[in-house]
């Protein structure tokens, strides 16, 4: 350390006597051996004001002093400096954790299209922040069914992650695809009350097509009412089935609805990040999805899905606020 001192006091003066930049150059190869020793914000200014007054005997009183007062300035601004470089560190270590996080969930949320006999199905589901609070689940059983589960969990990040790990543990116990939608609604309604925050609640549409007849029957936990186009009669039928949030009430009873579905018919299944458009107040949004589906019928299920979030993100007031998610079933 003293000696640090003496080449601070010779480079000082030196610098004083001859302002150069090869004066300056050699300052800062003696930073770099300040900091390789620890020397502190408040210790520099120390070693500066003592060597100042070597080098100027006459030194004014005032300004000797000035150097204390920037002394304890230094103290406090050192502090933050730490303080702010540990928050960093720590924004650093929490992103790290929020990339291995989301890569689990999408590890253990991977969702599988299948193709079943008779049905083009696509999908697009666009998280607005790393962790997704929307989930698709689809079942077939390579036989007469096959089901799909839309579901968005009322809260985001990994609390909502954990949750949804929940949901998938729940609707792979239940195993088959040829389930009513109102007893895997049940089941899974009573697993989320009993397992998950008070906080936490779930919404799900549920719905189970039967291949050998074409019969969609569907049930829905407070969930967005999903799209029925009916090609014959070149209309829309909104697929509402009335039904509380997952996980409010354990015993919580759920109705079903069938629908017939002939070639060229779809059904398309969202979350609420689909129709909420909180800076377009008096843009209604299921009715602009609607003219849109039925302009575009004639392309593949995943070209459907895809046109739609295009569309929709390009408008001049559209900004992703919540989960997107959108899945279309086609009957050919």
């Amino acid at each position: 350390m003293k000696e640090l001192k003496v080449q601070y006091e010779k480079v000082l003066l030196q610098y004083l006597l001859n302002q150069n930049e090869s004066n300056l150059y050699i300052g800062q190869n003696l930073v770099r051996q300040l900091m390789k020793n620890n020397v502190s914000p408040e210790d520099l200014v120390s070693i500066h004001k003592q060597s100042l007054e070597n080098i100027l005997p006459d030194l004014p009183e005032t300004v000797s002093i000035s150097f204390d007062f920037l002394i304890e300035v230094m103290i406090h601004f050192g502090l933050k400096i730490k303080e702010h470089q540990s928050l960093i560190m720590r924004q650093e270590e929490m992103r790290i954790e929020m990339e291995i996080a989301s890569k689990i969930q999408n590890l253990l949320l991977e969702t599988k299209i299948p193709k079943p006999s008779g049905l083009d199905i696509g999908m697009v589901s666009v998280p607005v922040r790393k962790m997704n609070g929307d989930y698709v689940h689809f079942m077939h059983d390579d036989g007469n069914f096959f089901s799909v589960a839309v579901t968005d969990v009322v809260g985001k990040g990994v609390p909502a992650a954990l949750c949804m790990s929940m949901v998938k543990y729940g609707l792979d116990t239940l195993e088959y695809a040829n389930n009513n939608p109102s007893y895997v609604l049940e089941v899974l309604n009573r697993i989320i009350e009993k397992s998950v925050d008070d906080s936490m609640f779930v919404s799900m549409f549920y719905g189970r097509y039967d291949l050998e007849n074409d019969i969609f029957t569907f049930g829905s936990a407070g969930h967005e009412p999903a799209f029925f186009f009916n090609s014959a009669e070149q209309t829309f039928i909104d697929l509402d089935s009335k039904g509380l949030l997952l996980g409010v009430l354990p015993e919580m009873k759920y109705s079903q609805n069938d629908i017939h579905l002939s070639e060229n018919d779809f059904i398309i299944l969202i979350t609420d990040g689909v129709t909420e458009f909180k800076k377009m107040a008096n843009f209604n949004s299921r009715s602009y999805i609607k003219e849109l589906a039925k302009s575009i019928r004639h392309l593949s299920a995943q070209e459907m899905c895809n046109k739609i979030f295009e569309d929709l993100n390009n408008l001049q007031d559209f900004s992703l606020e919540d989960d997107f998610t959108v899945v279309i079933i086609k009957k050919y």
